[in-house]
């Protein structure tokens, strides 16, 4: 704990507690402090201390400010400070849970916190700010390196994750009072992240209310609905469940149990204080997104649904937990199939329970939970429930449940090569939603792995030497192929070799980001004349061989491998040879540096579109140049914009006015010279052939889906291509009529709302097709 005084500067906004002239506050402000007090009542009078100077401070620095919702902005942190009291937070940690905002929000410093506060809370203050002063090309751009940092400063201290996930939970409870855009952007980004990170960690009691909030803001109709159904069958859940309880309640009791149903009241007296075994039992409702996960994707209507409720069984020890599970199988039949023992192979995040469904006398599914009071206590709050503090509430003592975080620790040390900001949250994201199976080594030592994964995943995670020399392997005593997916529970042998190596195909079948990452790091070292050999035929086969020279010749190349973090235009090269960086990566970043006019030429003219894809006519004023109509334009194959997209003229040499889309990414290989501004007239309503490439999950019948979802919405097919993938994925690329850039959205957002697709992009041809295109015309 910080010990030093605030200088006279710190003063005004940093009053010691004998000084707080606690009556000149507004009266609000003492309830807010009595109630803090009461909920740290678990805390030292130390930490309460602490708590109190950084409630005042936050006060008095954002006493100007307010919310969205017209509150005093002190609220907000306030409450972050209450959901960090829940999970029994120090005085350090709640003292940055109120002052989270104040670097970012305010002109207090580092300095200033630093004095006032200690190092501990600057860190832990410093690692949730939000990167607001800094500079980025894009919005997404800002919001991967904020998350990067986010992620970094996670794994040199928890606490700052679990400040975070509490701000985010009350930023999301109050939600109401941003637009309706806003709430669905911030709600995706809660479920695609900070869910799953919860999750992660254990923590479930935060994890069940940001999905179940983030299901209110993305799917309205489907959260009112099963709260409808819920308390519509309030009273016949309470009916079966009560029935359920008291029939469970006689098999376990016996002279030596003292049994208490939640919401009875404990026994006491001397007969209590005999027995030797606690048992509690509780029915629990399944939160709302588990319900509409389950009938989304079993296509279920809310009648199907029965096992919306179960009942949990705490017990005392483990042996206890596997003798319940046997009268609970002499009670009520067990689903075959349905059974699952977390307590003998726990989840990655140390939950441990037994799940097992059975049929009830109503003839439905019923889930039970057998579980300890210490493993509940772990499924509750995660590694939150391992927190061991010194006398004082200072640093958390290192335990055997860091275990708990390997996963973390191993994910950063994994992804920390990666230079590109967003790539690296992808790969956090796949991390976080990863499902899990179990494997075995030889000597019983136990791995987990994401699912899907190979032999070579499974190198990797015993060792990195291990993976760069394997050779072969065998599952349950049995010879497989390395790219053969491993089988949960089984047991698997890896043969290595001195000789071995690895293989930059690997890169296509393993699943693991780990086994990923380590091969890309074998050929950066080991093979780096390979990779710059490789790197320059993507490189020349993407843009062209003439393109290719005329970039290595101007300082194109060298500005780029200073944006991506490379010392050398040599290591940026290489980079593409080991796979790290895509040439359509390196091409959508470049923004400079003109091109040779011939080949420019040949790029802009292109190929306009083909009378296959219905080559459209602009009717009416049509497209305005500077303003001006009548312009000669045409539009090349490259980005075919569509009314009321932003746009721009360049002037070519023979074919007029060429009308980009201003996103297309080869306007960053034209001379800024050439450039016209062009907007759209008064056209007449017309149908615009548009690329459109979907990425998917691959299972039968997802082609029939995407057109069904297209002739709702009136769109009209004109061509249509699947291709799949070793991974189990596909891609289906389609060309589509619409007749402006609203109908485009609206078509690729209900298509990304579809379960089992990924993602939905437009496609812009490259110069390299369009150049191909180009010398095809003409040897024709």
């Amino acid at each position: 704990m910080q010990d030093s005084q605030p200088d006279s500067v710190l003063k005004k906004y940093l009053p010691l507690p004998g000084e707080i002239p606690i009556n000149s506050y507004p009266p609000y402000v003492a309830s807010l402090l009595e109630h803090l007090v009461e909920k740290m009542a678990y805390a030292t009078t130390e930490d309460i201390a602490f708590a109190e100077r950084a409630f005042f401070a936050a006060y008095e620095l954002h006493k100007e400010q307010k919310r969205k919702s017209g509150e005093p902005y002190i609220i907000h942190p306030y409450e972050v400070a209450l959901i960090l009291t829940e999970l029994n937070a120090s005085g350090e940690m709640i003292a940055a849970g109120f002052l989270h905002d104040i670097l970012e929000d305010t002109d207090f410093t580092h300095a200033e916190m630093t004095t006032a506060f200690g190092e501990t809370v600057t860190a832990l203050v410093d690692g949730v700010t939000k990167l607001s002063k800094f500079s980025f090309s894009s919005k997404e751009e800002r919001q991967a390196e904020n998350f990067r940092r986010m992620f970094m400063a996670m794994a040199q201290d928890i606490r700052v994750v679990i400040i975070k996930l509490a701000d985010r939970l009350h930023n999301m409870r109050t939600l109401d009072h941003m637009s309706e855009d806003k709430q669905k952007k911030i709600a995706q980004e809660t479920l695609d992240i900070f869910a799953p990170l919860a999750h992660r960690l254990g923590i479930g009691r935060l994890k069940w209310e940001l999905e179940d909030l983030c299901l209110r803001y993305l799917y309205p109709d489907y959260y009112w609905s099963i709260a409808q159904y819920i308390a519509q069958k309030r009273v016949e859940r309470e009916e079966v469940m009560s029935r359920t309880l008291v029939q469970l309640k006689e098999a376990l009791l016996d002279e030596d149990t003292e049994f208490f149903i939640d919401g009875e009241p404990r026994p006491d007296g001397e007969d209590s204080k005999k027995r030797t075994k606690k048992v509690q039992i509780f029915g629990r409702p399944k939160n709302f997104y588990s319900i509409y996960n389950k009938i989304s994707k079993k296509q279920k209507d809310f009648k199907d649904i029965y096992d919306y409720f179960g009942i949990r069984v705490l017990v005392d020890s483990e042996a206890d937990c596997y003798s319940v599970l046997g009268m609970v199988h002499s009670i009520w039949k067990p689903i075959p199939g349905r059974f699952k023992d977390y307590i003998a192979m726990p989840k990655q995040n140390m939950y441990q329970s037994l799940h097992t469904t059975v049929i009830s006398e109503t003839g439905h599914p019923l889930e039970v939970q057998i579980r300890t009071f210490d493993m509940d206590r772990i499924a509750d709050f995660g590694i939150a429930a391992h927190w061991k503090y010194k006398q004082g509430g200072n640093q958390p003592k290192r335990n055997k449940n860091d275990l708990q975080l390997t996963w973390l620790r191993q994910l950063i040390d994994w992804q920390k090569d990666l230079k590109d900001a967003e790539e690296f949250m992808s790969n956090v994201k796949s991390d976080l939603f990863e499902e899990d199976i179990y494997i075995f080594t030889p000597r019983g030592d136990v791995h987990v792995l994401p699912k899907g994964s190979t032999a070579i995943d499974f190198a990797y995670r015993i060792h990195t030497h291990v993976g760069n020399s394997c050779v072969g392997a065998k599952m349950n005593g049995r010879m497989i192929s390395l790219p053969t997916p491993l089988e949960n529970g089984a047991q698997v042998e890896i043969m290595t070799s001195k000789n071995g190596q690895p293989s930059l195909d690997w890169i296509n079948f393993v699943v693991s980001n780990q086994a990923k990452n380590n091969i890309r790091k074998w050929f950066k070292k080991e093979r780096r004349e390979d990779s710059l050999k490789r790197g320059k035929e993507l490189l020349e086969a993407e843009f062209g061989k003439e393109n290719y020279e005329h970039y290595i010749r101007s300082k194109t190349f060298e500005e780029m491998a200073q944006k991506f973090n490379r010392n050398s235009v040599e290591d940026l090269i290489a980079t593409v040879g080991y796979g790290e960086i895509t040439p359509k990566q390196l091409l959508n970043r470049i923004k400079t540096g003109p091109l040779n006019p011939d080949v420019l030429d040949k790029m802009i003219i292109g190929q306009t579109v083909s009378p296959e894809q219905r080559r459209r006519e602009v009717k009416g004023k049509g497209i305005l140049i500077g303003g001006e109509a009548g312009v000669l334009v045409f539009f090349p194959h490259c980005c075919l914009p569509v009314p009321g997209e932003p746009i721009v003229g360049v002037v070519t040499r023979t074919k007029g006015v060429a009308v980009h889309s201003k996103e297309c990414s080869n306007l960053g290989q034209v001379n800024p010279k050439r450039f016209l501004p062009a907007s759209w007239g008064e056209v007449e309503k017309s149908f615009y052939p548009v690329e459109l490439q979907i990425y998917t999950i691959d299972r039968r019948g997802l082609l029939k889906d995407v057109v069904a979802r297209m002739s709702d919405s009136k769109i009209n097919i004109l061509a249509a291509n699947v291709a799949t993938h070793k991974d189990k994925t596909a891609t289906i690329d389609l060309v589509v009529e619409v007749t402006d850039i609203k109908q485009l959205q609206g078509i690729i957002q209900k298509i990304r709302a579809m379960s089992d697709v990924l993602n939905v992009v437009r496609i812009v041809k490259t110069s390299k097709a369009i150049k191909q295109m180009a010398s095809k015309k003409e040897s024709k």
